[in-house]
């Protein structure tokens, strides 16, 4: 990828914290039979739209994030094999993103990554495509997508079988990441490469940044896909969520 220019772009999406509290387990609770859990130490990592947020910056971009309520995930991990244990989640009901927060919409794109809990709406999104002449990607675990007529929707294939409704006009059609097999996109496979897969946790997000500006480079939905499996196979290679680094992104190009 030959970057011409730094791309401004809007994220909106549901915020998160992801917390990895690393520790052992050396014996069982006396009071239930349960492993007692000693941890050493934790870090904090941003996830959700957070993640896509550092992604897009790694990769050059000037975003403005707009989100509401920030959830906390925390996940307890054992040393000794890297392995989660549990996992708490603090989800929070968002208030939704009200539109006229966001003008004016002076950007070359729009990014919206939702979880669905209740930072982006329906109304909003149609709101956006009405009012924004330029290229919306969407990430979205909602099933009617019907809703996001004239986006460019990426999703994973288990949100996929979940789909109640497509939208008629769809730009260049649907992208569905199929995790080790690539993706899919107009019945057409496009493969990723065989890597150790340590963590899947947030190669979507990953994969939608890396495809967002791949695009707007090109203008190349095809190698825009091809761009962006080569960077969510970076990313389920480490531990967490992962930003891609400067040397991530020259191995891209």
């Amino acid at each position: 990828m030959q970057q011409q220019k730094q791309f401004k772009i809007l994220l909106l999406g549901d915020d998160c914290i992801d917390v990895y509290q690393y520790g052992t387990v050396d014996r069982i609770s006396p009071e239930a039979p349960v492993p007692v859990f000693k941890c050493s130490h934790e870090e904090h990592k941003p996830g959700m739209a957070g993640n896509v947020l550092k992604n897009l910056e790694a990769l050059g971009c000037n975003v403005n994030f707009f989100h509401n309520e920030t959830s906390i995930k925390t996940r307890l991990i054992d040393i000794r094999s890297r392995q989660h244990i549990v996992r708490l989640d603090n989800d929070k009901n968002c208030t939704p993103i009200n539109i006229d927060d966001l003008f004016p919409l002076e950007y070359d794109a729009i990014v919206i990554s939702d979880y669905n809990k209740g930072t982006v709406t329906y109304e909003l999104v149609e709101s956006l495509r009405r009012e924004f002449s330029g290229p919306i990607f969407v990430d979205t675990k909602k099933s009617d997508l019907k809703r996001f007529e004239c986006c460019f929707i990426k999703i994973n294939e288990l949100e996929y079988s979940r789909v109640t409704s497509l939208p008629a006009d769809l730009p260049s059609g649907l992208r569905v990441t199929l995790g080790k097999d690539g993706a899919r996109y107009n019945d057409k496979i496009f493969p990723a490469s065989v890597v150790e897969v340590v963590d899947v946790c947030g190669a979507g997000d990953t994969f939608l940044s890396a495809l967002v500006v791949e695009y707007l480079n090109t203008n190349d939905i095809e190698s825009s896909i091809e761009y962006a499996i080569k960077a969510g196979a970076i990313s389920v290679q480490h531990s967490g969520v992962y930003v891609l680094t400067e040397k991530d992104i020259e191995r891209l190009k």
